[in-house]
């Protein structure tokens, strides 16, 4: 059974809530954000209207699980660290592709062939996508936003392990294992490639994600010099074969280059 009714879905009122302890765990959250300093059980209890000993119960398993901590010598409760640094990594993912957004749909109109830009980020060894851009004939592919592949085998991926330091990617990929079925198959295969990325200033993907599908990314950096994320332009190999793919990687380069300056890199 639908727990929305049909009248909800034209923007009625949602029924009665399915996970109350959600709720109240959220409701907690939204409480305690507002206040300047921890804030005492019983406290949390009446301005949310709780049951004490429900409030007491709900408390502890926020902590458990990390959410919250315990002053014990002022009998409150706050925030923790964990709650903070999801909040600073969503507010950077959300400043990030904001940013990004007017250059990805500019870079997918000034393509010159049908294509999809796409803005991934590092997470380990992988890329995850945080922003898109499509026109009118993109053509569908894997990018879409919150997506994960391995960076090794992404155009976007390799464009950002090249910005890296030869330290940095050995911590991340220090093995050839580590490059089991993946192109390049070893280490010094990945440093010989990485290098030619440095060369041009741009990474080259061409049918190692699709079979059907090439790609072309360079990196953004920060004010730190690091790379925070990279663009990229996906499009079928079929429709890329009168095109220059060095122009279509220039175009990569000065979008990241835009981006980079945004983000206040040099």
């Amino acid at each position: 059974m639908s727990e929305i009714s049909d009248s909800d879905a034209g923007g009625g009122t949602v029924g009665a809530p399915r996970m109350p302890a959600a709720r109240s765990a959220l409701r907690v959250l939204a409480l305690l954000a507002e206040q300047a300093g921890p804030v005492r059980a019983a406290t949390i209890a009446r301005e949310l209207d709780l049951p004490r000993s429900s409030a007491y119960q709900l408390l502890q398993v926020m902590r458990d699980e990390g959410f919250l901590v315990h002053y014990p010598e002022l009998g409150a409760w706050g925030p923790s660290a964990r709650v903070q640094q999801l909040g600073s990594r969503v507010a950077a993912a959300t400043r990030l592709e904001r940013l990004a957004q007017p250059i990805l749909d500019r870079l997918v109109a000034t393509a010159g062939l049908p294509a999809t830009s796409h803005l991934a980020v590092l997470a380990g060894r992988d890329v995850a996508y945080a922003g898109r851009g499509e026109g009118r004939r993109s053509p569908a592919t894997v990018s879409r936003v919150g997506v994960r592949l391995p960076a090794v085998r992404t155009a976007t991926g390799r464009a950002m392990l090249a910005a890296l330091g030869p330290d940095q990617v050995r911590a991340l990929l220090p093995h050839d294992r580590d490059l089991e079925g993946e192109r390049p198959a070893t280490r010094a295969a990945l440093t010989a490639m990485l290098a030619g990325v440095r060369r041009r200033g741009f990474a080259i993907e061409e049918g190692e994600v699709d079979a059907t599908y090439g790609s072309v990314a360079a990196a953004a950096r920060d004010a730190a010099g690091h790379p925070a994320a990279a663009v990229g332009l996906t499009f079928r190999l079929a429709d890329a074969e009168s095109h220059d793919w060095a122009s279509l990687g220039a175009r990569c380069a000065d979008a990241a280059a835009e981006l980079t300056r945004r983000l206040g890199g040099g």
